[in-house]
């Protein structure tokens, strides 16, 4: 494949926009190159501006879960746009998309719109403070939750693969009030709750992790965090950014029947345009402005594009068959991919969750952070340009987790097994030569 006008692109975007990107795990730092730059996409594919075309497991990080350009949200979105883009006034369809929330996330009883995860994050943090009267906040290492200050504190995803996990211009103060426990450590947070008794605000995880790669909680974790929250007086906050219709209809509460607190979403409800939420408890709830003290406001929350583009994305997602779809072409990707690492000879472990996907070069369980970075990271650059130049899109890190739509079929799977097989073929190849 040749990258000329992508490799173009990137040089004028780095003359006005800072390292050309404007999300830093864009820029390819983590595997090397210049990234490739997105002319349109279809269904499972998309093509770049030098006209090659991918199967792309990326999916806008997530949101994309009907594929790319489905039909069903471009009308809505078409039909929305012809009345006005933004009113900052109510409309009836925020009502609507709020409602399919609440009937299919089970612990969401009222929900408030923004415009980002990050933004859903750092007010579900304000909210939980302003409703406890506490400040502090338990995190896992390795978890991103946006990019709000007290967050990044031991942050996964673009933070980890830059290889700046605490940011500058975090404050001390900020630092100081955010504990940090490994996750699947069960005996750390017992330990962080005994240490700061009736201090902590909320306790926040991302119940199925997909910012340090893919790491699924070990039996009984999330149950034990639900005790010992209600145990303490805090709140649990599932951020479900990532998960939320994606590792059922429900998310991971859905699934599991672990109800928490407090509920961030974002990526799938907007159907490919920019949102967030969260939700939780009525009375919870109750404490933000208008009806509380806690203030959280947005010029564009609850924008008409976006509603109309989630309601047509949550009203597809509610069809039969559609996650009996991800099971199998989920399980199809998983197991090929398991059986050609090992063909191959390639230390590796494999872990899925609904329609999201995740691998590591590592042997053995990735079970937290610290297991996640003993990964071959130097294999993965190689494994995901071998991957590219076959027309494969991955997640440009092994710190990401990888996601499928309803538009990709057993054949995408097919064809992206077979990449992976001449990819390590010509690898190891060019290693003993």
């Amino acid at each position: 494949m040749t990258h000329a006008r992508s490799l173009a692109a990137f040089e004028r975007s780095k003359r006005v926009i800072p390292g050309g990107v404007n999300s830093p795990v864009r820029a390819f730092k983590s595997v090397g190159g210049s990234p490739v730059f997105i002319r349109e996409g279809s269904g499972a594919t998309f093509t770049d501006v030098d006209a090659n075309t991918y199967i792309d497991y990326v999916m806008s990080w997530g949101p994309l879960i009907l594929g790319h350009a489905h039909p069903a949200v471009l009308d809505a979105v078409r039909a929305a746009a012809a009345h006005g883009t933004s009113f900052g006034a109510p409309t009836e369809a925020e009502s609507e998309l709020a409602e399919l929330v609440i009937e299919m996330v089970p612990s969401v009883e009222r929900v408030r719109f923004c415009s980002s995860g990050t933004e859903a994050t750092m007010s579900a943090l304000r909210l939980a403070r302003g409703f406890t009267g506490r400040e502090k906040l338990i995190k896992f290492a390795g978890c991103y939750h946006g990019h709000g200050d007290a967050f990044l504190i031991s942050a996964g995803s673009g933070a980890l693969t830059n290889g700046v996990p605490d940011s500058p211009g975090i404050t001390a103060g900020v630092a100081a009030d955010t504990i940090v426990v490994e996750f699947n450590d069960l005996a750390g947070v017992a330990a962080a709750f005994a240490a700061h008794p009736g201090q902590v605000a909320a306790l926040i995880v991302e119940p199925v992790v997909g910012n340090m790669g893919l790491v699924l909680p070990e039996p009984g974790f999330l149950a034990g965090l639900r005790e010992l929250t209600r145990a303490d007086g805090a709140l649990l906050i599932f951020d479900e950014v990532m998960t939320g219709f994606r590792v059922s209809r429900g998310g991971v509460q859905g699934r599991d029947g672990i109800l928490p607190d407090l509920t961030t979403l974002g990526k799938v409800i907007g159907g490919g345009l920019p949102v967030g939420a969260f939700g939780g408890r009525a009375d919870i709830m109750a404490a933000l402005s208008p009806q509380g003290p806690v203030y959280q406001a947005g010029t564009l929350s609850g924008n008409p594009l976006a509603m109309a583009a989630g309601i047509a994305t949550l009203r597809a997602l509610r069809q039969d068959g559609v996650y009996e779809h991800f099971e199998r072409i989920g399980s199809r990707l998983i197991d090929g991919f398991d059986a050609v690492f090992t063909r191959h000879g390639v230390a590796h472990t494999t872990a899925r969750a609904g329609s999201m996907f995740g691998f590591f070069f590592h042997q053995g369980p990735v079970t937290n952070l610290t297991s996640a970075k003993s990964s071959d990271v130097a294999l993965f650059g190689k494994f995901f340009h071998g991957m590219l130049d076959r027309g494969v899109y991955l997640a440009p890190s092994q710190f990401e987790a990888g996601f499928l739509s309803t538009a990709h079929s057993e054949s995408h799977i097919d064809q992206t097994i077979a990449a992976a097989d001449d990819t390590l073929a010509e690898l190891f190849a060019g290693a003993r030569a």
